[in-house]
């Protein structure tokens, strides 16, 4: 599902328009974004949890020549899905 389906999906649960759901779900993604970046963590009850981690710089492997590389360290983004979400899918 892409971002159109989803709005298209949203405005005809909730009884919404397009436009008021696009609107929803932008601000959704801009409100977590803005979090995640000063290092909150987003938590939906019985949907799940957005938190950022820190990934540590290490050593890798260029897969094509087997030469070592150097990763940087960096912020990722983690999703762990919640009991719920995890029940409705199994």
């Amino acid at each position: 599902m892409n971002k159109a389906e989803l709005v298209e999906a949203m405005a005809s649960d909730a009884g919404l328009s397009k436009a008021d759901s696009k609107k929803a779900l932008d601000a959704f993604i801009n409100t977590t974004t803005k979090a995640l970046k000063k290092g909150d963590r987003v938590a939906l009850v019985g949907f799940g949890s957005f938190s950022v981690s820190h990934r540590a710089a290490r050593k890798g492997r260029n897969p094509q020549t087997g030469k070592e590389i150097n990763i940087k360290a960096k912020k990722v983004v983690k999703f762990k899905a919640g009991a719920d979400l995890q029940d409705k899918v199994k």
